[in-house]
C-alpha cells in the first residue's frame, strides 16, 4: 500500500491522497476577482488526481496584495467569483483550499513578467505598504510600521476573509506565514524591530500569527482544517531558525492549527540557499518533531518514489508540489501509475492506465 496514495482525514475532511498542489500566484486577477484562467488552471489539477488544491495567496485587504493583479477575498464580488472554481475542483473529486495572505512590505510590486520590477508607484496603481517595522525589503519602497489599530484591522480582515472563503465553498483554510510576507515579517528578528508586545522575544514575534490563528479558528468552527505555512528558516544570519519554527508550529497547533506547511526563505533578498531535490524536507522533519505535529513537505519534490520516501521516512504527513504540477497537471495520476497504487482514474483518462 502506497503511503502517498493512502487517504488522510483532518477534522471533517478526508483527502483522497497526500499529493497536493501548493498555492501558486498567477497574477491574473482583475480588482481581486478571479478570472477564467484561474478556473481552468485549478480544475486541471483535480482532473489530474490531486488530493488537495490550495488556491494562490489571496489577499485579505487590497493593500495586502503582492501585486495589483493578485486575487482577494475582501469583498463579496470576489467571494462569488470563487464559487464556480471551487465547484469545479469538487466535481473532479479533490478538496479545495485557499491561502489567506497579506504581503506586508512585499506588497504593491510588479508581476513577474511586467516590464518594470520592484515597487509599483502610486501613479501607476501602487500603494503605501505596511510592516512590523519601517524597514524596506531590498529594492522595494519603505513600508509604514503598523500601529495597534492597524494590527487589529489585520486580525479582523483575516477572519472576514475566512468567512467569505467558507461561504464560497472552500474546505481548507491556510494562513500564509512564509516567504517574507506580513506574518513572516513579524516572526523574523530581521524585519521585526518592535519594542512592544509584538517584538523582541519569540513569543512576542509570534503573537500576531497566533492571534490570526485564533480568529480564523473561531470563524471556521471545529470542522474545518486550518493549515499554517511557515518559512522554517530565513537562510540568513540572525534570522528565524528551524528550532524557532518548531516552537511556533507547536504553539500554532495549540491555538487550533491542524498542519504546518513547511517552506523556507523569502525574507531577505541577499540570502544564499543551497537548492537540490527535497532540500526543504529536513526542515519539515524538524518542525514535525518525530510525528508530534502534522506537517507537509515541499521543495523540488518531482518524482513519485521521492515523495513516497519522504513519507515513509517520517519526515512529513503529506507532500506539496508546485512546479511539477505546472509541468504535468496529471502528476498524481502519473505517480499512482508508477507506484502501482490503485486510485480512481477519471473514466475519460482510464485508457492511459492500461498496461
Amino acid at each position: 500500500m502506497s503511503i502517498l496514495f493512502s487517504p488522510l482525514r483532518i477534522r471533517s475532511v478526508t483527502f483522497r491522497n497526500r499529493l497536493w498542489v501548493s498555492p501558486m500566484c498567477m497574477y491574473s486577477a482583475v480588482d481581486g476577482v478571479v478570472q477564467e484562467w484561474h478556473h481552468t488552471h485549478l480544475a486541471q489539477f483535480a482532473s489530474g488526481g490531486a488530493g488537495l488544491i490550495i488556491a494562490e495567496a489571496t489577499a485579505v485587504v487590497p493593500e495586502g496584495r503582492i501585486s495589483p493583479r493578485d486575487v482577494g477575498l475582501w469583498n463579496d464580488e470576489q467571494r462569488d467569483a470563487w464559487v464556480p472554481v471551487v465547484q469545479a475542483i469538487h466535481d473532479r473529486g479533490a478538496v479545495a483550499g485557499v491561502q489567506l495572505a497579506h504581503a506586508g512590505r512585499k506588497a504593491s510590486t510588479w508581476w513577474p513578467w511586467a516590464q518594470d520590477s520592484g515597487s509599483v508607484p502610486a501613479a501607476e496603481g501602487g500603494w503605501t505598504t505596511t510592516a512590523p517595522s519601517d524597514i524596506a525589503y531590498e529594492g522595494f519602497a519603505a513600508p509604514v510600521a503598523l500601529d495597534a489599530d492597524g494590527i487589529e484591522r489585520i486580525v479582523d480582515a483575516f477572519a472576514a476573509a475566512a468567512r467569505r472563503a467558507l461561504d464560497a465553498g472552500f474546505d481548507v483554510l491556510e494562513l500564509h506565514g512564509a516567504h517574507g510576507y506580513l506574518l513572516h515579517q513579524f516572526l523574523s528578528p530581521l524585519s521585526n524591530l518592535r519594542e512592544d508586545e509584538y517584538g523582541g522575544p519569540l513569543e512576542n514575534r509570534a503573537r500576531l500569527l497566533l492571534r490570526v490563528v485564533d480568529a480564523v479558528r473561531a470563524t471556521a468552527g471545529d470542522d474545518v482544517p486550518l493549515f499554517v505555512r511557515i518559512s522554517a528558516t530565513d537562510h540568513a544570519e540572525g534570522g528565524f531558525t528551524p528550532e524557532e519554527a518548531a516552537t511556533v508550529g507547536a504553539w500554532a497547533e495549540e491555538h487550533g492549527a491542524d498542519l504546518i506547511d513547511v517552506s523556507s526563505g523569502g525574507l531577505v533578498a541577499h540570502q544564499q540557499i543551497s537548492v537540490f531535490p527535497g532540500y526543504q524536507v529536513p526542515l519539515a522533519a524538524t518542525v514535525r518533531q518525530g510525528g508530534r505535529i502534522p506537517v507537509s513537505a515541499v521543495g523540488l519534490i518531482t518524482a513519485a518514489a521521492q515523495a513516497e520516501q519522504v513519507l515513509a521516512e517520517g519526515a512529513a504527513d503529506a507532500i506539496f508540489a508546485g512546479r511539477e504540477w505546472l509541468r504535468d497537471p496529471h502528476f498524481a495520476l502519473r505517480a499512482a501509475h508508477e507506484l502501482g497504487a490503485e486510485v480512481a482514474w477519471p473514466p475519460q483518462y482510464e485508457r492511459a492506465h492500461w498496461r
